[in-house]
């Protein structure tokens, strides 16, 4: 079966650690680029260390560095150094695209800025990934998902009346980010196509937050609305979380004709109004009792299958994520794949795209791989003799695993 590969052909070198560039790159890697990730020689990405699995940690291929890192070929390079910034000078001569997650103006002072960049290459496309963006008075502001959920507001709709504001457990605007890069990425490559420029983007994850707080933000704006810590409890009764015979049930009837559908069922035609939004006859607290009553007669299993097949929107709450990934339906569509990883025993299950291009999954095509591990190999591509490459090696400039010193922190 021939897949999709939309960016075969296009090089990009990833300079980037952690979660949101890093994703954004492996993005690119699934739909065919050729993704050089360049990492420091002895402090590399520093979520090789982090993960659930202590014994992956100390080998530096800790569980959030396997998330999204797999189909990329690894290279160090000290760009402290001269020398290293010369090579990735000479890297991105013959590169598409350059994604950076260093703290604006880091590179600028080191020469290897956008303006640095582009002046060997016009046609690149360089992708800035930040907390708080290129401009603006937090620029020089650091963060990770946690501090931009804060600053974002992005906290204030999250928990409860007992919690107030509540940190959301995913780290949702992470990799809502890499997907936006990757989407700004693919339209500045589409942009040269037509036009042979390259440009510079820039991607703020306190922006992506504001584009997951859309619909807030419009009605803050317009009317000074301010989201509410409400919960599992929405503001349409039929659009909130109910106990049980067993377990919880999420209810998402939020539309007149569902709701029309849901007490026709639930035998309440009573509670059926011709304009549930803005009729003075929605009592939140009478159709919440009443189906806080009905939903007790049946397990949260039976009343997800009950109400889904009356085309009326409802979930059993998956109460862990191991019930969760269980599921038929994320079987079918190949969600997430098991890679082999060289001197890891037993398989990883690492997340795919989030949708479906072509007739299967893309999968990557190589695992994750120490750092470094293609240094030798990109080196002598870029036209390094194996004594030049040797001297890079031993004066610490780059390296390969077998000369990286181990447990680095």
């Amino acid at each position: 079966m021939n897949l999709p590969q939309p960016f075969a052909g296009i090089r990009v070198v990833d300079t980037s650690q952690v979660l949101a560039a890093p994703y954004a790159a492996y993005q690119l890697a699934l739909l065919g680029a050729e993704v050089i990730k360049v990492e420091n020689p002895t402090s590399p990405d520093f979520v090789r260390q982090v993960g659930t699995d202590a014994h992956l940690n100390d080998q530096e291929m800790g569980t959030q560095f396997l998330t999204q890192n797999a189909g990329k070929r690894f290279l160090t390079l000290d760009l402290k150094d001269r020398r290293g910034r010369d090579v990735l000078k000479k890297l991105v001569q013959e590169s598409d695209v350059f994604v950076t997650n260093a703290r604006p103006g880091a590179f600028d002072r080191l020469g290897i800025g956008y303006g640095d960049l582009s002046a060997v290459n016009p046609r690149l496309v360089h992708c800035a990934v930040s907390a708080f963006g290129n401009c603006g008075p937090k620029r020089e502001y650091t963060g990770y998902e946690n501090v931009v959920q804060a600053t974002s507001g992005y906290m204030s709709a999250n928990g409860d009346h007992r919690t107030g504001p509540l940190r959301q457990g995913s780290p949702a605007i992470d990799y809502a980010t890499g997907l936006a890069a990757a989407f700004a990425i693919a339209a500045a490559l589409l942009h040269r196509t037509r036009t042979g420029e390259g440009m510079s983007i820039d991607v703020a994850m306190t922006d992506v937050a504001a584009v997951l707080m859309a619909c807030h933000i419009t009605s803050h704006l317009r009317d000074g609305f301010e989201p509410a810590p409400t919960g599992n409890t929405m503001p349409l009764a039929t659009t909130s979380t109910y106990t049980t015979k067993s377990g919880s049930v999420m209810l998402g009837a939020c539309n007149t004709e569902q709701m029309t559908r849901l007490w026709t069922l639930l035998e309440r035609p009573d509670l059926i109004k011709p304009d549930p939004f803005n009729s003075p006859t929605a009592d939140f607290a009478r159709e919440h009792a009443v189906l806080t009553d009905i939903m007790r007669s049946r397990t949260a299993q039976q009343w997800e299958e009950l109400l889904q097949s009356n085309h009326i929107p409802a979930a059993r709450v998956r109460e862990t994520l191991a019930d969760a990934l269980t599921d038929a339906q994320y079987r079918e569509r190949a969600a997430f794949s098991s890679i082999d990883v060289p001197d890891i025993d037993g398989p990883v299950g690492i997340p795919l795209l989030g949708f479906m291009l072509g007739p299967g999954p893309l999968l990557p095509r190589t695992p994750p791989m120490p750092a470094g591990a293609h240094s030798r190999e990109i080196l002598t591509e870029l036209g390094y003799t194996e004594e030049m490459i040797t001297d890079l090696i031993d004066t610490g400039v780059s390296s390969t695993p077998s000369s990286a010193s181990h447990g680095r922190h």
